[in-house]
């Protein structure tokens, strides 16, 4: 199968996995207890029973809950995600402001997830049992382990409080600005510090288990030097399988940057998500779900194209 047909095939089974995100998004915000209509004016309770039904029909909640939903995706569909209640903002426009800080905060944390995951993982497999084998799996299982809210305040309390050189709370400037960048660095770490403990851990087992492969022997018996070997020839077999596992871990990323933003005040969408539920904005809360669902299912399709072509035969399977 070629490539281009590869694709196709994937873009195609991603439709009604997409339809799915999008009812499931649209039946957990509107199959749960309580009148969306009060929890909508739950922050001001002086509205009039009369204004009350009027939001209800200008929102569709007299409607069954099919017809809701039909209008609901229809509107998204065509760019319309709803409006804010309490500012009248756009919701699409709120997501547009919001969205590139979540963006750099989730490439900050891969690129640190891939920076000490790939050279630790080398380095381990190659020292296999050894003191700097045991040392880096302690290490990476520490990562794991150590909750991300819990290690953003070590973070915050070591880096902001004892050394002095972070800020508490981020700057108000652009998001290119050298003082957001700066203030990038902790959160960055945060986030992508579980990722590069998975990741370092898969990159061992897979340089270790590729490095007893008949073809590295040939490779070792023809003379070749063993940096050669390693860089060469294992690595590109091995990254194979830190691929497929670092395309599931765009979900922990994606989930876990609502707390690293909140621990962080940091101005993205899971800061934005958090303040939607506590100001009970429903469009809001469907609208970010709903995309942070589509990032998670395109990042997998992504990594699949990637896994294709560094393996040729996945096209076959």
């Amino acid at each position: 199968m070629s490539l281009r047909r590869f694709v196709l095939r994937r873009l195609v089974a991603v439709v009604p996995i997409l339809f799915g995100v999008s009812v499931i998004t649209f039946a957990l915000v509107h199959l749960t207890p309580g009148d969306p209509v009060e929890l909508m004016v739950a922050m001001n309770p002086d509205i009039s029973p009369a204004e009350r039904q009027r939001l209800r029909i200008q929102y569709g909640f007299d409607k069954p809950v099919w017809e809701q939903y039909l209008r609901w995706i229809s509107d998204v569909l065509r760019g319309d995600f709803g409006t804010v209640v309490a500012t009248d903002r756009d919701v699409g426009n709120v997501i547009a402001a919001r969205l590139p800080a979540t963006i750099a905060l989730g490439l900050f944390g891969w690129a640190f997830a891939l920076l000490i995951a790939i050279p630790t993982g080398i380095y381990a497999a190659v020292k296999k049992d050894q003191l700097g084998d045991h040392v880096s799996r302690f290490v990476a299982l520490s990562g794991i382990s150590i909750p991300n809210f819990w290690l953003g305040l070590m973070l915050i309390l070591i880096g902001a409080l004892v050394l002095g050189l972070w800020p508490v709370l981020p700057p108000r400037d652009p998001l290119y600005h050298p003082r957001m960048l700066w203030f990038l660095i902790l959160p960055g770490i945060t986030i992508g510090t579980a990722s590069a403990a998975t990741l370092m851990r898969i990159m061992r087992s897979s340089m270790a288990e590729q490095m007893n492969k008949e073809y590295v022997t040939a490779a070792r018996a023809k003379g070749l030097p063993e940096r050669t070997v390693i860089l060469k020839h294992v690595l590109r077999n091995s990254l194979i399988s830190v691929t497929t596992v670092a395309a599931f871990l765009t979900a922990g990323i994606v989930a876990g940057s609502v707390v690293v933003e909140v621990v962080f005040n940091w101005p993205g969408l899971g800061k934005e998500f958090v303040d939607a539920i506590i100001g009970r904005e429903i469009d809001l809360i469907m609208a970010i779900t709903l995309f942070t669902g589509v990032a998670i299912v395109l990042a997998n399709l992504l990594a699949d194209i990637v896994y294709a072509v560094l393996d040729p035969r996945i096209r076959y399977d």
